[in-house]
Parts: C-alpha cells; structure tokens; sequence
C-alpha cells in the first residue's frame, strides 16, 4: 500500500486496456491548515470515483471541523478507510488495508481506525469481530457523522462505535468537498443507488434504489467546482442515463446535460457509467452538438450473448444495444467507447464465449475493461448452476484482453499524425519539458496518457490544467506522444 494520504484504485479489480491500477492522490497543495487543529488524520480511500466522492466529502467535513489531513498514516492521531467491497478482490484488498492501520496501531503509530464506505455497510457490526483493535465502523449514508465519529473516539468517548443510517430519499449533499483529484478536474455524482436487478451485483444492497440529485443541487455543486478552478467534469453514478426517474417521473439526463454546459469556467463535461437504456434521439443529439460534452461514453454492456444477458438480468439484448451502437458511432464524431465485460458467468458456454470475443472485434471499443465473474453469497448469481474454476475464468478474461489490446494500440496509431484537444494534468517527473495529458477519448486514472514534449517557450510556462492542440507524433501501445501545436 502507498503510505500517502489518499490511496484510489478506482479500477483495481479490472483488467481494463490502459487501467493505470492502484493511483496515489497526493496532499492537494491548495490546502490550508488552521494552526489549532483539533487533531491529525490520514484517509484511505479505495474504489471507484463516486466512492471517492464521498471521502473528498469526509475529508471537507473533518477540515471544517478543525482536523488537519496529514501526508502518512503514522504519526497521525486516527485514521480512516473508506472501502470497497464490489466484488471479491475488492473487498480482500479493504479487509488488507484495515489491517494493515491496525497493525500500525498496534505498533503505537496511531490512535484510532475508523472503517467507512461499501464495506462497513456491507458487514456492519461483524467488523468489529472480523478485525479485533478497530474503533469505529460508519456506513455509506452516515458519511456525514465523520466528524462526530472522530471527536468521540479521540476523547474516549466508546459506547456508541457504530453508525449505520437508511438510505435518504435524496442523495446526501457532496458540496464542500476537499478534493484530491488535479485541481482542473473532479467527479460530479448525480445520483446515489440502483434500481437495476443484475444477479451478479451487490451494490443496491450497499447503496440502496435510485435517488436522484435535484438539478438545482447539481448545477451549484459544479459551480463551486468551477470556482474553485474545476474544467473537467466527469458525471458520475450508478445508472447515468437512469437520471430523474424516481424524481421527475422519466430520465432527465438531457436536461441537466443543458444546465451543466451553461456553467461558467466548464469546458470538458465526461459521462460514466451509461446503461445501454434510455439512450434516446435526443439525448445523443445533446451529446453530438454539444461545445463542451467531450465525444466519449462511458457504457458497461457485460455481455453480448443472449442468453448470458438474460441470466444476468441485464434487461438488454444484443440486437438492440448493437443498434444503438450503429447509431452512436453514425451520430458521434470521433466517438471512443469505453466498456467492461464478464468472463466465466455461471453458465457461459465455450460458444458464447466465443459470441463475445466475436462481438468485441466486430465494434472495437477504443477502450475496455475485462471482469472475471465474481461469486457475492449474497446475490442471486450465486445460486445458479454452471460455476467455474478461477482458471477457466481467468483464462477467458485473458484471451479477451489479448483481442481487445490489439484493438486498443491499432486505435493509438491511428492518433499519429492528428492534433487533438489534450488536458495537461501534471509534469511527467521525468523531465522539465515533458508533461502528462489526456485526450477528449481518456477518462482520468482509466484510460491512457500523452506525453507531451513542450520545447522551447512553451517548455518555461506551466502547462497544468491547460486544454492545448497537441499534434500526435507517435503511438507506444496504448499511450500516445506529441508536441503542442498551434490553434
């Protein structure tokens, strides 16, 4: 583990092409400490960027409370861990993390771990069983009592140690928020929960139905972020194109899509996680017009075989979403497509199977992700017949990579020789004059890099949140190299 503030491994349990894996966030350099701070904290934060959402949340709450964020966890008077528990490897890699934090406060190094996030309310109580030492267990929806939570375990206060509240009818509020993301981008949750079915999937049980953040709350979180130096923002949910339903009576995606594009100082909007459902003809019109909606979606399919689709619940078939594909690709300049799939389903024949694998080369997704199946006791996947060994599915899931890798670099290469709108996250570290960027097709902490060489004037001016032309020159397997270029 990365002995830093902030440790996000937003894709960890993926095998994603260009998936950078575990992604250390550092101390924002924005940030300004109050000289009688109450105490010192370090958080952890694993899992995806709406959990990430929720520790930036954490870590404004526990700031205005007066405690100081600290750079290592020991030393620090307590720390907190907001897990993952998604699937397997997810919740092993929590349980690692909290371990680790109690074998440092074994060792004298801190004073108290607190357990927040899918985990906590995942286990509950049976923490406090599973791992002998810990302090405090808060589940998702008692985020908000962070700072109580640390008041009372540093004054010895232990007879209330756990937090768990029912899901709100409305999204928690993410506003003052301290983020740890670059400074000229950050995640935008507009909803919390699913209403989904899925049989492999456990995130309603951690998160709860579909709730819709009001337009009205969005549009002035985005317009904190942007005065605060925010350009990218990447919206993010359980169910995007799913936006409104419960709260408006049908999806509103394209409405808000409307209010988000009028705020000052936001030039990239990116959308993540869009169910193939609810993609009207409208909506891809408000994406294919659009000034700041960059041309990249964000659509988890699973699958591509019928039958394996139908023991997933995904309430999708091929025919249709293939159609909406054609339609995307036909309406979308420059479209990139960014999708996860499942290997070794409880069922998955050798034939279907080979119908994925045959589906992937056939549309050649930009981007993608590669899941073995993982089995969750508490769903109904698990009760299904045809399971299979780890090495069946993980011999699927790689076969699959192979195929999509050949996709993945084939797209770089085609870059060479374009100039593209590129946002500059950070210097490489490597050398003055070469820094870190994303294309409009690259989502952060998943997707892939430029390495853009800035001679010259160029090379003496920091470049960091900048949207600059950048002229490709060469492809080295996923990533991309290019020079800044003129408008």
């Amino acid at each position: 583990m990365h002995q830093l503030p902030i440790v996000d491994p937003h894709s960890s349990a993926s095998a994603g092409a260009c998936s950078t894996g575990a992604a250390a966030l550092l101390l924002p350099e924005h940030t300004a400490f109050a000289a009688d701070a109450r105490g010192t904290f370090a958080l952890v934060s694993l899992g995806c960027p709406k959990n990430l959402v929720d520790s930036e949340r954490m870590l404004g709450l526990l700031r205005e409370d007066g405690w100081e964020l600290v750079g290592q966890p020991r030393g620090a008077d307590l720390v907190v861990v907001n897990t993952c528990a998604f699937i397997d490897a997810s919740r092993a890699e929590s349980y690692g993390v909290v371990r680790e934090m109690l074998d440092l406060k074994r060792e004298g190094g801190t004073r108290g771990v607190i357990v927040a996030g899918c985990l906590a309310e995942r286990q509950k109580e049976k923490l406090f069983e599973e791992l002998p030492g810990l302090d405090a267990v808060i589940g998702v929806f008692s985020r908000d009592d962070i700072a109580r939570t640390a008041e009372r375990l540093i004054g010895g206060l232990g007879e209330q140690r756990s937090i768990f509240r029912p899901a709100p009818a409305r999204p928690l509020p993410d506003g003052g928020r301290m983020r740890v993301t670059p400074r000229h981008m950050a995640y935008l949750k507009i909803s919390e929960g699913c209403d989904r079915t899925c049989t492999f999937c456990a995130i309603p049980k951690m998160r709860g139905k579909h709730a819709t953040k009001p337009f009205e709350e969005v549009v002035r979180e985005a317009e904190e972020l942007a005065a605060d130096g925010v350009k990218e923002l990447v919206i993010v949910a359980q169910d995007t194109t799913y936006y409104g339903m419960d709260l408006y009576g049908e999806p509103r995606l394209v409405e808000l899509l409307e209010r988000l594009e009028q705020v000052p100082g936001i030039e990239w909007i990116r959308l993540m996680y869009l169910y193939p459902m609810y993609f009207t003809d409208r909506l891809i019109a408000q994406i294919a017009g659009s000034r700041k909606i960059v041309p990249y979606l964000d659509m988890p399919l699973q699958h591509a075989s019928d039958p394996v689709l139908k023991r997933m619940q995904r309430r999708v078939a091929r025919a249709p979403t293939e159609a909406l594909l054609e339609k995307l690709r036909a309406s979308i300049p420059d479209l990139v497509l960014r999708t996860t799939f499942i290997t070794g389903f409880p069922g998955e024949t050798r034939a279907q199977f080979e119908e994925l694998v045959g589906f992937v080369k056939q549309w050649r997704f930009e981007r993608a992700g590669v899941f073995t199946y993982s089995l969750e006791p508490d769903t109904p996947a698990a009760k299904l017949d045809g399971h299979m060994d780890d090495a069946e599915k993980n011999a699927r899931r790689d076969e699959l990579m192979l195929v999509q890798q050949g996709i993945a670099h084939e797209h770089a290469r085609r870059q060479v020789g374009r100039i593209v709108r590129t946002i500059v996250d950070g210097p490489s570290g490597e050398r003055e004059d070469v820094w870190l960027g994303r294309t409009t097709g690259d989502a952060p902490d998943i997707d892939c890099t430029v390495w853009i060489t800035a001679a010259g004037s160029s090379a003496e001016k920091p470049l960091t949140g900048q949207i600059l032309p950048v002229e490709i020159v060469a492809a080295a397997g996923y990533d991309l190299a290019g020079v800044p270029a003129e408008d």
